[in-house]
């Protein structure tokens, strides 16, 4: 027998432990089929129920231990399932501190945004054909005034543009109109959009008026907007063409046409003591003209209050100056202002807070700052980095920002220009008639998407996961008393430097104060039910309650039901498609033999090429080819059987053991 390699005999041992290892079949994660791994599992598992499965002696005693064992497994499933969903919820906690308190920025404006007496020139066309309108629809004639609102004469052309969008009043629903430019009445086509939805199709149809926007590129394609107010209408009408002569005036012009600080602010205190304009940041805002914001913190200093009430919050007196509002652009007297944080831009036309004239308005704050999670507890985004919108507003990142700036990509990428009342994008323009005469038609058709959620802005914008919020509590007084108007007034009149020209009317003041109520800061922050720590142990329970586990046992069930049984069925398949390929390749026409297909199949080959010869057995089992004769085995040679001797005589003893 020879050695085995490496010239060394194998012990005893070694050897009874290699016959066994041959003799026995395999077992454990390298079994053949997937029945031996499962077998084997529950033999050696921890896990009692899949033990209990296989040792159980009778078929319905195994049936009941698979039942409890799957129902066991179904309430794990469940109660893990659970466990994840609580884990990933979040609950709401809110602190209170008593501390000194930043004080907001609180930005004001004028309604009316410009001086009408300095935006006469520009405006005197379209006031022209507004008031042509009112005389034709309502037999409205401008008598004499008590305050002097005179324009410059109108030449009797007018503008080609207010004849191609005029005002039109419906006769009857069958979409017959009155143009007021010629008097005439026609029928108009296209689809009708009512802009008052809380009174649609109510009242006279007379009483219905609006205007039509077609598009410059096919004049088919017409919309008809409809108000059953004539104020709405006649207003939404002259806001249109507002903001087309509004965007094509310079901004230094029209921040000269607005208000100055020294024109809107009377009076200043903050904190108990006096401020004055140098406290107040300009900025120009597209609807509401000039806008001031006091503690805007661009000088890198915020003002704090370290006292509650009003006496240490910010108070103003504001010249309204109703006498030089525009007639036709507001219909209301007084100021908005906005509470916002330094970091926020100020939506006037949103959210902003109407002051009154001749009143005393108290605005009372509590201050509140929130925090939610993000991925994955809630949708929302942490800086606005995430978001595919451009912000236009140099500000940080708020829902309003986005919805705003969503909406301003869309228009320059559909109309070819920007809306006036938001902020421009990177090289583009704001529309007017001149350059873009289909803009509104444009615009409008572009805002009832917006409006119906269908440009996709909604979806793509998402709330901030940190704002902070001051909650308004307004109060109002009249202001000034009957006792104290005329010292106050005359006061006030010598301060604005008017002593001369007139005497100052209380419906051209407004009183504002603004403070904190308190000084407790509400933090409201969302924080995890669950943490890691929790959610392992309570698997650990829910594993332990109803299969008896532990991590080891769902570590081994890892390795037996998802590795071990991946690898046997990989292994198969691949067995499988190594002998489809070799039989694939064996019955190809024409192809010779190579030299792997002779040591694959080295018994079945008919001509033996190996160097080494066939042992005994194989040689047997070896098919010879055809065309030879069949192998006929050879007599044995008897003679050599005969023994022969090398010594020429017999020993005595050997011969005495032969006759034997």
């Amino acid at each position: 027998m020879a050695p085995p390699e490496g010239g060394r005999a194998m012990a005893p041992g070694k050897k009874i432990t290699a016959r066994i290892k041959r003799t026995l079949p395999v077992r454990g994660p390298q079994a053949p089929t997937l029945s031996e791994l499962m077998r084997w599992y529950c033999l050696n598992t921890n896990t009692h129920g899949c033990r209990r499965i296989v040792v159980s002696r009778g078929r319905l005693r195994r049936f009941l231990w698979i039942l409890l064992t799957l129902s066991a497994v179904g309430l794990i499933l469940w109660q893990c399932a659970e466990l994840l969903r609580n884990y990933y919820s979040a609950s709401v906690s809110v602190t209170v501190q008593f501390q000194k308190l930043p004080f907001p920025a609180v930005t004001i404006c004028n309604i009316n945004p410009y001086k009408y007496s300095a935006m006469k020139d520009y405006l005197s066309e379209l006031d022209r054909e507004t008031k042509k309108a009112l005389e034709t629809f309502y037999g409205f004639s401008e008598g004499k005034s008590k305050v002097r609102r005179s324009v410059d004469e109108w030449n009797s052309s007018g503008s080609d543009f207010f004849q191609q969008i005029p005002l039109l009043k419906f006769e009857e629903f069958s979409k017959t109109v009155t143009d007021f430019h010629s008097g005439q009445k026609r029928k108009i086509e296209g689809s009708v959009f009512h802009k008052d939805s809380s009174i649609v199709n109510s009242g006279d149809s007379n009483d219905i008026i609006g205007f039509q926007l077609c598009d410059a590129n096919n004049s088919s394609e017409c919309a008809l907007y409809t108000f059953s107010s004539g104020v709405n209408a006649i207003q939404e009408w002259y806001k249109l063409h507002y903001m087309n002569i509004m965007a094509q005036i310079p901004l230094e012009t029209k921040e000269k046409l607005s208000y100055s600080a020294d024109d809107l602010l009377l009076t200043c205190f903050f904190d108990g003591l006096s401020c004055d304009k140098r406290h107040f940041t300009r900025f120009h805002h597209p609807l509401h003209g000039n806008c001031y914001t006091f503690n805007s913190g661009e000088n890198g200093t915020v003002l704090s209050t370290s006292t509650g009430g009003s006496e240490y919050g910010l108070q103003v007196v504001l010249y309204i100056d109703e006498a030089d509002y525009n007639p036709f652009l507001v219909t209301s007297t007084g100021a908005k202002i906005i509470v916002h944080d330094q970091n926020e831009y100020p939506f006037i036309e949103d959210i902003g807070t109407e002051i009154e004239t001749a009143a005393a308005t108290s605005i009372g704050m509590h201050f509140t700052r929130s925090r939610k999670l993000s991925k994955p507890y809630s949708d929302c985004t942490e800086t606005g980095a995430d978001i595919p919108v451009e912000n236009l507003y140099n500000k940080s990142y708020s829902l309003q920002i986005c919805l705003h700036s969503c909406f301003q990509k869309a228009m320059v990428d559909s109309c070819g220009c920007a809306q006036y009342a938001q902020p421009l994008p990177a090289g583009a323009e704001y529309c007017n008639y001149k350059k873009n005469p289909n803009w509104m038609y444009c615009y409008y058709k572009l805002h009832e998407k917006f409006v119906k959620e269908q440009l996709g802005c909604q979806q793509i914008c998402k709330d901030a996961c940190s704002f902070k919020e001051w909650a308004l509590t307004t109060s109002i007084a009249q202001w000034p008393s009957i006792v104290s108007e005329d010292w106050m007034l005359r006061v006030l009149s010598w301060d604005k430097g008017q002593k001369i020209n007139k005497k100052l009317n209380k419906t051209d003041l407004a009183n504002l104060m603004v403070f904190y109520k308190d000084l407790n800061e509400r933090f409201i922050s969302e924080n995890p039910t669950n943490t890691l720590v929790t959610l392992l142990s309570n698997f650990g329970g829910q594993l332990g309650l109803w299969m008896s586990c532990s991590v080891v046992c769902v570590i081994e069930i890892i390795e037996v039901f998802f590795i071990d049984s991946l690898s046997i069925v990989m292994r198969r398949q691949w067995q499988k498609a190594k002998k489809w390929w070799n039989n694939r390749q064996r019955q190809r026409p024409g192809r010779p033999p190579q030299a792997g297909d002779l040591e694959r199949q080295g018994h079945d080959n008919p001509v033996c090429i190996d160097e080494d010869l066939p042992t005994f057995n194989t040689a047997l089992r070896l098919p010879l080819p055809q065309e030879s004769p069949l192998p006929r085995t050879p007599p044995p040679n008897y003679s050599t059987l005969r023994l022969e001797t090398a010594f020429t005589e017999q020993l005595p003893d050997t011969l005495e053991l032969g006759q034997r």
